[in-house]
Formats: structure tokens, sequence, C-alpha cells
């Protein structure tokens, strides 16, 4: 490391990498107190101390189709950037998640010198092995928040650590229900079912239904059971709220506005959609059964071409490498399959327990300081290129 104070650069991708920026911030100014920091970065970066090159806002884009129309503006910012940071090095570049952003601008920085470094490995271990030949050639150190993916990029001959998840340090590792109950002002009940079918409009449209219907067959056989869900957006909420009306207007379903992980601390059992909520789930202690659905054309192209590498969807189950907690995708997402789990979920303490006990062991493994533990990688990689 140069005597100079060190200069970090840093890419965002959307607001859970400002989250992780601005935790990396923190942590490396304990250890260079006079460090300056600059990128692309949202409002936590930017509180934390960092120049704001460009905003999160925008590299934050859903859907193909708004990416395909954004591709010339985001090739105009990747230039300017690096233009900037090569005309100006860097001690070191932190890429944070983005990956179709990051790995060019990381390739072109290494190429001119600068040391790089890739906060949040790529899912090229589920769906594109073909990426891991870029990524050897981009980074100089891959992040990884998971520990089964250490495993898969050493193996591909890309430099990896593993520094944990930063959810599972602030979550606590036994929850308490009572108080998210009253918090969320839910009255008594024997048996909560959170149902989670999804933060985007596509998802609800595909699973909100059958979601709707496999609740229908809880409540013909656990009277005293209630459900409550938490909707991401009003749009996500409208459609949901139409769902219900149509297929079960007799169904008492309390819709919350957000509030996501207090629901799940809430819940006995959740029916949850496969994604990041299985995570935050996890990390909840809350018994799960997961269904997915996408397509039917997607589906048969994943199918087709072997795309998916991975013998399980779920978080729970990927980070434990085992079926941990039940899941369903396309055709076996109905109240036939999803409910009978549902059940036994709420009514067996054991099936409950298995979980349970899995989650926590599950939530002490990510538990790593990872902001601590992520500076420690990126000053190991400037203090070895200085």
């Amino acid at each position: 490391m140069t005597e100079r104070t060190p200069r970090i650069a840093m890419v965002a991708g959307e607001v859970s990498g400002d989250t992780l920026g601005a935790g990396l911030i923190e942590a490396l100014k304990a250890r260079y107190p006079d460090a300056t920091f600059e990128g692309v970065a949202g409002t936590g970066m930017t509180a934390a101390g960092c120049r704001a090159l460009a905003s999160v806002d925008e590299l934050a884009l859903f859907g193909i189709g708004e990416v395909v129309g954004e591709i010339p503006r985001l090739l105009r910012l990747r230039k300017r950037l690096l233009s900037h940071w090569t005309e100006s090095p860097p001690d070191v570049f932190v890429g944070i998640d983005a990956p179709a952003f990051n790995t060019g601008l990381e390739r072109r920085l290494r190429a001119a010198g600068v040391p790089t470094v890739h906060y949040v490995c790529p899912t090229a271990w589920a769906w594109r092995e073909g990426r891991v030949r870029a990524l050897r050639e981009a980074v100089d150190l891959m992040l990884s928040i998971f520990p089964f993916e250490e495993d898969f990029f050493a193996r591909h001959g890309v430099p990896v650590r593993y520094v944990g998840h930063r959810l599972a340090d602030e979550l606590p590792l036994h929850p308490d229900a009572a108080s998210a109950r009253a918090a969320l002002g839910l009255p008594s009940a024997r048996h909560w079912v959170g149902l989670l079918p999804g933060s985007r409009l596509s998802e609800v449209e595909r699973l909100g239904p059958a979601f709707i219907d496999t609740a229908l067959w809880l409540r013909r056989r656990l009277p005293d059971v209630a459900f409550v869900a938490p909707m991401a957006r009003p749009r996500v909420a409208d459609r949901f709220r139409a769902q219900l009306a149509e297929r079960a207007p007799d169904l008492t379903v309390h819709l919350i506005d957000g509030r996501s992980r207090e629901v799940m601390r809430a819940a006995d059992a959740l029916l949850v959609a496969s994604g990041t909520a299985t995570l935050e789930a996890l990390l909840a202690k809350a018994p799960m059964v997961v269904a997915y659905a996408v397509s039917p054309f997607t589906y048969r192209l994943v199918r087709h071409l072997r795309l998916l590498k991975v013998a399980h969807v779920s978080m729970p189950n990927l980070i434990a490498g085992r079926a941990l907690v039940p899941e369903f995708l396309q055709t076996e997402v109905r109240p036939e399959i999803l409910g009978p789990w549902l059940y036994r979920l709420l009514v067996s303490p054991a099936a409950r327990s298995a979980q349970i006990d899995g989650f926590t062991e599950l939530h002490e493994r990510l538990r790593r300081d990872a902001d601590a533990a992520a500076a420690d990688a990126v000053a190991g990689v400037m203090e070895g290129a200085a």
C-alpha cells in the first residue's frame, strides 16, 4: 500500500448494493481514516462519505425491455467512468453486484493496472458457467456472500473469498414472533400463515391464484387459520386484491403495506415465492413452503437448453446443500401439493423444529461480520498491489 491517502472507486448497481457499499465504506474508514471514495452511489454510500459521480438509480433497471432501451446511455456512463479512472487511477476498484455493467468496467480497469474486486458473486453457478472466463479476466478477487459460491468459483480458477451476508449480521438469531404480531396489529389466532407471492407484478400474476387456492384448501381443514400478506408496491397489492375478490371473496387476508420481515417473524408458516424473500424468511426462522413459476415458454427453453445447473432453487436449500424446505415449480404449484406441506408445518412441532433448527445453523454460518470481512479483503488487494 502506498503512503498516500488511499483512493477507492466503487460502483453499486441498485439499492441493495448501495447498502453493502455503505457498510464497506464505514469498515474501510476504520482502517484508513483519510481514505476517499467515489463512484456510482446511492443515499447510503453518499452518507458514508462517497463522492457520487453518478446515482445508483441510473443502473437500477428492471425488465429486459427497459435494459435494452437504456443500453446507449449505460455504455456512455461506463465509458465516462473508465476514462475518469484510467486518467486518474484509484488504488482499487470495487464493483458491487450489477455484473452486466461492472464486469466490462472491471476488465478494462484491470488491464490498465487498477486492482479490481467484485462484491456479490454473479449467479454463473446457476445459469451460465460460460461467464466464469470473463470473470477470471476481470477481477483480482471475488467476494462471495454465500458459502457454496466460494467452492464453485475456486474450482473455476477465480480468486474468491467468502465474507458472509450482511443481513445475517443485522437480524437476531432468535426472533420474537409475539412482538412482530403486536407491531403489525394482528388479532390473536391459533395459526398465522404468511402469503408472499412475490414483489413483481408478473410473479403475482402467476402465483397469486395458486396461493389463494392453497389458503382456501387450508381453511377447509383448519377453520381457525388466519392469513397475512405483505405487498411490495401498490400495483402488486391491487392485483392480489383483485385475485382475492375473484377467487375467494369470503377469504380474509390481512394485506400489509411492505413490512415483509415483520410478517415473516409473525407467521407460523409461509407460502413464499422463490427468491430473496426465502433468505429473509430463513433469517426470520419462519418455516416455509417455496413455490415458483415462470412463463411456459421460458420454462421450456430452460429445460431444452439445460440452462439450470443446480439441484435446488430456494436459498435455504442452496446454502444447506440439501432439501431443507419443500420447493415446487411450474405445474407442481397447486393447492393439493402446497396445502398438505403447509398443513404439516402448522400442526407438527417436529416438522417446524426441523426447519427452524436448520435455519439457525445456516444463520450462524452466514454471520461473519460481513462489512469487516469485506474490508479486510479489499485492503488485502490494495496492499498486495502497492
